[in-house]
């Protein structure tokens, strides 16, 4: 094979394989279109159906006439029989042998129509059969696809650390850790406060004379002395 052959090899394989991707995503597309023209075809065939159950009521309709007619023409034949008219009774016997052809033919063409409708009636219920599975198949592939772009879209933001979501989530972490610091900073802050109150209270209750200054000269010494021996 010299290189031409292989270039263009190459370049019907390369084809196919577009073709075929091209295909594969239009694939849920193309199924539902074909689905549509099956129902169109469908309902051409009951259409069909119908117009063959209308010719064979006339049918046989027909067939009742010429079955009439010829119970008619017998009576006729036997009336001329009783009345001894040979000639006219032979008469009427060439024209019942008419009739009946006509009635065989009637039979037939009522046989052929009804063994039609019945094998009309037995594909369209295959047909019906094939393409409510098919509808069924379908409803669940794109039901499966919906789900699985929801879960590829759930999982591309959720990918990384640069994803909206991820730093959302990020940011509340960050706001309740600064919440939390910033209740500590005033619980703190509340502490001490009332540590300054109460220090400044018994400062004030000191210089009053009412609590004993512990931390005075005269109560160091008065605690030395003690310490004294006898």
């Amino acid at each position: 094979m010299n290189i031409w052959s292989k270039l263009l090899t190459s370049i019907r394989g390369g084809a196919r394989e577009l073709g075929e991707a091209w295909v594969d995503s239009q694939a849920l597309r193309i199924l539902d279109q074909e689905i549509r023209d099956c129902d169109l075809e469908l309902r051409r065939s009951r259409e069909s159906l119908a117009e063959l159950i209308a010719r064979h009521s006339l049918a046989q309709r027909r067939l009742a006439d010429s079955s009439d007619k010829v119970a008619e023409y017998e009576t006729y034949a036997i009336k001329a029989l009783e009345s001894g008219d040979e000639s006219l009774a032979r008469e009427v016997a060439d024209k019942i042998v008419l009739l009946e052809s006509s009635r065989g033919d009637d039979e037939r063409h009522v046989q052929q129509l009804a063994s039609s409708a019945t094998e009309i009636r037995k594909a369209i219920a295959m047909a019906e059969g094939n393409i409510r599975r098919l509808k069924q198949q379908l409803d669940t592939v794109k039901a499966t696809e919906s789900m699985q772009r929801a879960q590829a879209a759930v999982a591309h933001r959720y990918a990384g650390p640069q994803n909206r979501l991820q730093t959302a989530v990020d940011s509340l972490a960050r706001i309740k850790q600064k919440q939390a610091e910033r209740g500590a900073r005033m619980e703190a802050a509340t502490e001490l406060a009332r540590h300054d109150d109460s220090d400044a209270l018994e400062r004030k209750l000191r210089e009053a004379g009412i609590i004993a200054d512990d931390a005075g000269a005269e109560a160091v010494l008065l605690r030395l002395r003690q310490k004294l021996p006898g």
